[in-house]
């Protein structure tokens, strides 16, 4: 149970952009190309396998529909989450991608519910972006200083934003692959430097990260804090040899992807770390990759509302004694579909997955 003392805690849920279509993913996938393409022709790879994944409530939706995202506001609002946390896109020499839903939100002032941005510094290769081989669809480049300034100012307008979500006075801005920039504290002291000039008290820097281990490294880089992904971290760390050995065969014998118990993996989706207010704990409704990678892709399989609301729990109670300031999570994912990571309502659980999110943060 949770301590009383235990203050409510800041969930954003990260958010993706990809539901509309762009002419980069009409030359490479196809036209009228959008992650529902992925999601809706996914098969069962194995027997009780929830594939595919039909949306209910807000149904097959566009981002390019105002009413879409408004809709996805109220729902969000309802079931305690504070915002969301808007995937950014920053190739270097000013190429974007994906950028119409949040430069919508932002132009047109609606929906009225608070909003970050998380750079998703990753150049777009292999199959996590739904490839069987290792091609380049796009490369993350880093472009120099200019390239910098003028990242800034095209963002400029979203942190002067009344939404824009802040802490400690500063607006809050995640960078997905910190130790892949080649030049991160200089980037960092940059953007203090013209956020200061530009009347703001500075930018809060958190790093997304998948390893405990880089935990001091990133820190040396003067970020503020670090949102802590553990989703993986079995398979990093704790998977047995005799286990690898029993992928590898279900693999090639049967053609499965990795299949591992939800309610297993959620004991290594916490960390004692999770208590330092530096850092930000990761909430996982679930996870399946398979839409976009096929037998590549890692399945938590069986995950339910009660099994999620342990997980809740877990994390909530980690986080009971920090500040208002920092009690943050971040919940991965509002929406992303085809790796089974969301909140929207489903047409097996419905609404059951924000119901327990709303339960156990009203307590």
């Amino acid at each position: 149970m949770l301590d009383n003392k235990n203050k409510k805690a800041r969930v954003l849920a990260f958010y993706l952009p990809q539901f509309h279509p762009i002419p980069e993913n009409d030359k490479w996938w196809g036209k009228g190309f959008t992650e529902w393409t992925n999601v809706g022709k996914a098969k069962p790879l194995f027997k009780g396998h929830n594939q595919p994944r039909i949306p209910a409530d807000l149904g097959y939706y566009d981002l390019r529909v105002a009413e879409t995202r408004k809709e996805q506001a109220d729902m969000a609002r309802e079931y305690g989450v504070e915002g969301f946390c808007y995937w950014h896109y920053w190739f270097g020499n000013g190429k974007r991608l994906l950028e119409r839903p949040f430069n919508e939100v932002l132009m047109s002032e609606e929906p009225d519910f608070p909003f970050c941005l998380a750079w998703a510094n990753e150049t777009w290769k292999g199959f996590a972006h739904g490839m069987t081989n290792r091609n380049v669809l796009i490369e993350q480049l880093y472009a120099g200083e200019q390239d910098d300034i003028n990242h800034f100012y095209t963002l400029l307008p979203a942190f002067k934003d009344k939404r824009y979500i802040k802490v400690n006075g500063k607006p809050l801005f995640m960078v997905y692959k910190a130790l892949e920039h080649p030049y991160m504290q200089h980037f960092i002291d940059l953007w203090q430097k013209l956020a200061k000039e530009n009347g703001l008290e500075g930018i809060f820097f958190v790093a997304h990260s998948s390893h405990v281990r880089e935990v001091d490294e990133i820190k040396s880089k003067d970020f503020d804090a670090i949102n802590i992904n553990r989703l993986f971290t079995y398979l990093h760390y704790h998977r047995r040899f005799n286990r690898r050995i029993i992928d590898k065969f279900n693999k090639i014998v049967y053609g499965m992807p990795f299949v591992y118990e939800y309610k297993k993996m959620i004991k290594y989706f916490t960390g004692p770390e999770d208590r330092r207010s530096d850092i930000f704990p990761s909430i996982f409704p679930n996870w399946d990759h398979s839409p976009r990678s096929g037998r590549e892709g890692v399945v938590f399989h069986n995950s339910t509302p009660e099994y999620f609301k342990q997980h809740l729990l877990e994390v909530f109670n980690a986080i009971k004694d920090k500040d208002d300031e920092t009690n943050i999570v971040f919940l991965k994912s509002w929406n992303e579909w085809a790796e089974g990571n969301y909140m929207e309502p489903d047409r097996i659980f419905g609404l059951k997955y924000l119901e327990t999110l709303r339960e156990v943060i009203s307590k």
